[in-house]
C-alpha cells in the first residue's frame, strides 16, 4: 500500500509545485529535507545502537532473568501459554521492558526474537496463535514509562524540555494498551465462534 501512496504524494506535490509556480520551493525543501532526514537517521542509529548494547548486556548479566521474574505474574496471566518456557518469557520480557523504555528502534530485534519463539508453541505455524496476535497489540499499544525515542526527537526540534511529555504519554500509552488487551480478547472469542 505504502508503495502506491508514497509515489502518489510526490507526483502530487510536484504537480501542484508546477501549478502554482513554486517549483523551487519544492526543489529547496527535498534538498534541506534529505540533509536533515540523514543528520536524523545517524543520531537515531546512535541511540539504536547504545540502548541494544545495554539489553545485551542486561540478558549477559542475567537482569532479563531477574525482570522476566518480576513480570512472570503478569505474563502467566496475558500469555498462558509459555508458562513453563523461560527462554520465551524471558524474549517477551525483555520486548516488553524495551517498550517501556520507549525504545521503538531497539524494541524491535527483541520483539522478533519474542515472536519467533512464541511461533514454537503453535500447532499451525502459518496461523498467528492468539498469544502471537496478543504479543503483537501489546508491542504495538505498549505502556511507556519514558519515551526516550520521542524525547531524543523532540530534543532534536528544539523543544525547550523535551521530557514535559511524560504524564500525557504515560496516560495515553496506559489507555491504549488497556483498549488493545481488551479488544485482542473480545476478538479472540469472536475468531473461535
Amino acid at each position: 500500500m505504502m508503495n502506491y501512496i508514497w509515489p502518489c504524494m510526490i507526483l502530487l506535490s510536484i504537480l501542484f509545485a508546477c501549478i502554482t509556480g513554486n517549483v523551487p520551493a519544492v526543489g529547496d525543501a527535498v534538498f534541506s529535507s534529505v540533509t536533515e532526514a540523514v543528520s536524523l537517521t545517524i543520531k537515531m542509529l546512535g541511540m539504536f545502537c547504545f540502548w541494544s548494547g545495554i539489553m545485551q548486556i542486561a540478558k549477559t548479566s542475567g537482569l532479563t532473568s531477574i525482570i522476566s521474574k518480576l513480570l512472570s505474574p503478569l505474563l502467566k496471566r496475558i500469555f498462558p501459554s509459555i508458562q513453563n518456557d523461560d527462554d520465551t518469557k524471558n524474549a517477551v520480557s525483555m520486548n516488553i521492558t524495551a517498550n517501556l523504555l520507549g525504545l521503538g528502534n531497539a524494541a524491535t530485534p527483541l520483539g522478533i526474537e519474542a515472536m519467533r519463539r512464541l511461533q514454537t508453541h503453535t500447532a499451525n505455524k502459518a496461523v498467528a496463535s492468539n498469544d502471537m496476535v496478543l504479543f503483537v497489540v501489546l508491542n504495538t499499544a505498549c505502556i511507556r514509562i519514558i519515551p526516550t525515542t520521542a524525547a531524543m526527537l523532540r530534543h532534536e526540534a528544539g523543544a525547550a524540555a523535551p521530557m514535559d511529555i511524560l504524564p500525557a504519554t504515560l496516560l495515553t500509552s496506559l489507555l491504549s494498551c488497556t483498549c488493545g488487551l481488551v479488544a485482542a480478547r473480545v476478538f479472540e472469542g469472536i475468531r473461535h465462534e
